[in-house]
């Protein structure tokens, strides 16, 4: 019997190309739009489940909020480890990482630089899963400078990386044994590395081992998945007995965090890793079913539009004895059958668009990622599911005529029917209105993004990082030897290159025994030299800017930004002098403030102007990262200009540029993916709902074939036809413009609440995105409609 109803539909399928073409690439571009996103979904919840203890796995995080201000941050300080792992008995292992272990390795005649090391406990192999090629995984890191390498790293370095075991590098300064080499880390992991080095030895000593230097991440493995929820429940405690002397009174949280919820659920400060977004997750994956919500429309109107031609042959079947189970079993095959094959050419779609797909979204993606045959079957049971989907109500409205009605034609009353194919068809435009709006509004955010003023001139002005201390102590002659080429206007030097959300913070305002009171407050600090300011065009809001021929300056002096002045409430902060942490030797700090400049962003629009104290570097160590600003024009003569001065200083190291203006815009690099990624399944939906109307219209058409040549026999213009055929269609989408308003407007407020900074949702967009659906709309139907219009009645009435 499913022999017969295959060859049925297949016979079907065949005789009715236009209606089953448009059916097989409706449903295909839609199960495409799904399988990309399924697959970039499916990746993003996969980070970190690698490891075979992932749900036991936690990382510590600290939340504290007093009068003065707060902090969120992912980071510790190094005593939390141990002591957590002491006091809890559901602490099974602890560790430390450090993400400040980068370094120039030498190897023989062969060096590279690497920044994507970072310091860690020997215990780290015992809570995440790392594949040993070579070493002792129970303590390979047990000793001062040994170092555990990638397979990648190896290669580069020896060739071979079996051959890595055992050999010695150097480095930066240290000698360093390779103790092991682990597979590369898996990219669906929230931090990677290229090498773990062991803690240098008496790095937990003094001021570095406090419990208030938050500058570790430490990460748990516990008994019991349960058990996290305990061990926060004691944290009031925890803070009380072991951080409050060191902090001062607040309000204090410890968060464990699982592993598997990092990724997409952590936006803390000095995260270790660039994270996702599960707000981006959750609405492509609504984008994905919404689109192939479309698809399956769709087919359901069609169908059912369709419906008149088939009633005589349904009126037969029961005739000859068919009862109502056997033909919606037969409509079932015939949906389930125009379904695979729309499968199949949705997986070739897939296949020929996931290199582009992936270059834009910044994955690895591919098929059959997760096997062949488990992809097929995935594969075949989608299009089996969807088919049943698509054809429960064609195949339930179909088999339910009336014999005698359906012999004579007759289809009954249609009201409910066209009500409903009619209310499709509205769902399919809200969707894409609110799709054009959101792409609309996400991209004036970007334009926003990478238009404001920042409080000063990121415009042709470079950094790069100095990694010979011989050169930092010959700054000034570097200074002088590149501002002989008048292409070069200014050159600074600062502590961190801004806008990479990565400048560190500190106390500030402390009280007289150097412990926060009630005032104090978490400051961004930033070390910068007397040409910063005026180099980067920031403006002084009052006081005066650092002087070289001031020496006090070096050890006493700061400057401050208006926000942080705000903050305090000062009225006359010229000259105020302030507590702003401890020496080395336990001795509290004490500065002046000789200056306040204007707000000026030194992180991405995601984050409010944060108080910011700026002092000058007390050692040559300490300036380490160079500013240039460059004129206008041959802009490679001037970088070709910049590393040949530096080689004079500097013969191992080539300087590595990045433009501040890149560095900004990096930090909108997700937004920008995500909005194109949505922009693109936006004309994906609009493409199937137009598909579906253009469908809808054809048929439409070739129902009333012989009327429209009645009515231009009548004298009908082709302009009248045209309105008779489209009026009807264009309303129901001018209804879905009044149904997606207050959606698109809910959902795209809800999205700009993640930026501190962000635009006014306009007006002009609804209406702009109303006119554009209702023109490509109009387009649609007009082509078929102007077509069926100018048919000759001679040819459409001979039959009469």
């Amino acid at each position: 019997m499913i022999h017969n109803y295959l060859k049925i539909a297949w016979r079907s399928l065949l005789k009715h190309k236009a209606f089953s073409f448009i059916n097989i690439i409706g449903l295909a571009v839609g199960i495409t739009a799904f399988g990309l996103i399924a697959l970039y979904v499916t990746d993003e919840w996969s980070y970190d489940r690698y490891n075979t203890k992932a749900d036991r796995i936690f990382r510590v995080a600290q939340h504290g909020q007093w009068q003065g201000g707060k902090f969120d941050i992912a980071v510790t300080s190094p005593p939390y480890a141990p002591t957590l792992k002491s006091e809890f008995p559901q602490v099974v292992e602890a560790c430390r990482i450090d993400a400040e272990g980068g370094s120039k390795i030498v190897y023989g005649n062969k060096s590279l630089e690497e920044g994507s090391i970072l310091f860690a406990d020997n215990s780290i192999f015992s809570i995440f899963s790392y594949n040993f090629l070579s070493g002792d995984a129970t303590k390979a890191l047990n000793k001062p400078n040994t170092v555990v390498l990638t397979e990648s790293l190896a290669k580069n370095l020896f060739g071979d990386a079996g051959s890595a075991t055992g050999k010695m590098l150097q480095m930066g300064d240290t000698p360093t044994e390779v103790t092991g080499v682990i597979a590369d880390v898996p990219v669906n992991s929230h931090f990677a590395f290229k090498a773990l080095r062991a803690f240098p030895a008496g790095y937990f000593t003094g001021y570095n081992n406090s419990w208030g230097n938050s500058n570790l991440y430490t990460y748990l493995l516990l008994k019991n998945q349960a058990d996290a929820k305990e061990i926060e429940a004691s944290g009031n405690a925890f803070f009380n007995r072991h951080v409050k002397s060191e902090l001062g009174p607040m309000k204090f949280t410890l968060e464990l965090q699982p592993l598997t919820d990092i990724h997409l659920r952590s936006n803390l400060s000095y995260e270790l890793g660039a994270n996702g977004n599960i707000t981006y997750v959750y609405a492509f994956g609504i984008t994905a079913i919404l689109i192939l919500v479309i698809a399956i429309i769709n087919y359901v109107n069609l169908t059912t539009a369709r419906s008149s031609v088939r009633v005589r042959e349904i009126a037969v079947r029961k005739v000859v004895g068919s009862d109502r189970g056997q033909l919606v079993t037969m409509f079932f095959t015939e949906c389930v059958l125009l379904t695979i094959v729309a499968a199949a050419v949705a997986a070739c779609l897939i296949q020929i668009i996931l290199p582009y797909f992936n270059q834009l979204s910044g994955k690895t993606l591919t098929l059959f990622q997760y096997g062949k045959y488990y992809t097929i079957a995935i594969f075949g049971l989608f299009a089996v599911i969807t088919g049943l989907l698509s054809g429960i109500y064609p195949a339930l409205f179909l088999s339910g005529f009336k014999t005698i009605p359906a012999m004579k034609g007759q289809m009954g009353n249609q009201l409910a029917t066209i009500f409903f194919r009619k209310s499709l068809v509205v769902f399919q435009f809200v969707v894409t209105i609110v799709l054009i709006v959101g792409s609309c509004v996400i991209y004036q955010q970007l334009n926003y993004f990478q238009n404001k003023d920042l409080g000063f001139n990121k415009a042709q002005t470079l950094t790069f990082h100095i990694n010979n201390r011989e050169v930092r102590g010959r700054i000034d002659a570097l200074k002088q030897a590149l501002l002989q080429n008048p292409h070069i206007e200014a050159v600074a030097v600062a502590g961190n290159p801004i806008g990479n959300n990565n400048i560190g913070g500190g106390d500030f305002n402390l009280g007289p025994d150097g412990k926060p009171n009630a005032d104090s407050k978490i400051v961004q600090n930033l070390q910068i030299d007397e040409d910063f300011i005026p180099a980067m065009q920031i403006r002084m809001a009052a006081g005066r800017n650092f002087s070289k021929n001031i020496t006090s300056d070096v050890n006493d002096a700061i400057i401050v930004n208006e926000t942080l002045v705000k903050e305090l409430g000062w009225k006359n902060p010229i000259g105020r002098k302030v507590r702003t942490g401890l020496d080395d030797k336990g001795n509290v700090l004490v500065r002046t403030v000789v200056g306040v400049v204007k707000d000026f962003n030194t992180y991405s629009l995601q984050h409010k102007i944060a108080p910011i104290v700026m002092e000058m570097p007390a050692e040559a160590k300490d300036k380490d990262n160079f500013y240039v600003r460059i004129a206008k024009g041959d802009v490679k003569a001037s970088l070709n200009y910049i590393t040949a001065t530096y080689s004079g200083f500097d013969l191992e190291n080539k300087p590595e540029f990045h433009f501040l203006d890149q560095n900004f815009a990096a930090q909108y690099q997700t937004e920008q993916k995500q909005g194109t990624i949505l922009l693109i399944f936006t004309i994906l939906a609009i493409s199937i709902a137009c598909l579906g109307l253009f469908g809808l219209v054809t048929f439409t058409a070739g129902q009333r074939v012989k009327e429209i040549g009645i009515r231009k026999v009548l004298g009908a213009s082709v302009t009248s036809i045209v309105r008779m055929l489209s009026t009807d269609l264009i309303r129901l989408v001018g209804i879905a413009i009044i149904i997606s308003v207050p959606i698109a407007w809910f959902a795209m407020d809800r999205w700009l609440q993640n930026f501190a900074y962000k635009i006014q949702i306009q007006w002009w967009v609804f209406i702009l995105a109303g006119l554009g659906a209702t023109v490509v709309a109009l387009v649609t139907v007009s082509v078929q409609s102007i077509k069926a219009a100018l048919a000759n009645p001679a040819k459409t009435l001979k039959d009469d």
